[in-house]
């Protein structure tokens, strides 16, 4: 299952550069003195939001590796 690996990866890849843009920008929003406090509060919103989306699909692609590493069940001749 080549296919579901390297698709697990792309997974991987988005999730992990998707937490890391957002917390890095969470991060410089929050430090920076010339924003007022609805405007961190909506942006750390934002970010939390999207922090879930990528921890979401860090989540599938592991799952998918996982799949990918198990070996394949033979369902020939089996009903259903």
């Amino acid at each position: 299952m080549r296919t579901l690996r390297s698709r697990s990866t792309l997974l991987l890849a988005a999730a992990a550069w998707t937490i890391w843009v957002w917390a890095t920008r969470i991060w410089n929003i929050v430090s920076d003195p010339a924003h007022d406090a609805a405007f961190k509060a909506v942006h750390s919103l934002l970010a939390l939001v999207s922090i879930a989306f990528g921890v979401a699909l860090g989540v599938v692609g592991l799952r998918m590796r996982r799949e990918a590493r198990t070996p394949e069940i033979e369902t020939a001749g089996r009903a259903g």
